[in-house]
């Protein structure tokens, strides 16, 4: 990490993510009680079922949560087929911090050309 990414803040972002989109192995179905340290009180349980709460969650987790939390509450194929709605939401930095580590753009892409 450069002296540049310190004084710009990038560093605290590359912190925070995981190194790849395979260290994602949150749950697929089911209902996440996130910690207290990632949601208000009264809006810490998710339906996964639901994708708009799910989106949602997946947001609050990449804007607020730790490495850890964002390995642990997010699952890889869910991110990359929510992905073209919840990075319409996030802080332009995040974004194009969570395209290049997990390769969104090129995974959504890909799912888009199968099928």
């Amino acid at each position: 990490m450069t002296l540049g990414d310190l004084l710009t803040g990038r560093g605290e972002i590359a912190r925070r993510l995981p190194h790849k989109l395979e260290e994602l192995h949150g749950p697929v179905q089911g209902v996440i009680v996130l910690p207290r340290h990632l949601s208000w009180p009264g809006m810490r349980e998710f339906d996964l079922s639901d994708d708009r709460v799910r989106r949602s969650m997946y947001g609050v987790v990449l804007t607020q949560g730790r490495r850890n939390d964002v390995a642990r509450f997010l699952n890889a194929r869910l991110l990359i087929e929510d992905w073209p709605v919840i990075r319409a939401s996030l802080d332009p930095k995040l974004r194009r911090w969570c395209e290049r580590r997990f390769a969104l753009r090129d995974a959504a892409e890909a799912r888009k050309a199968r099928g």
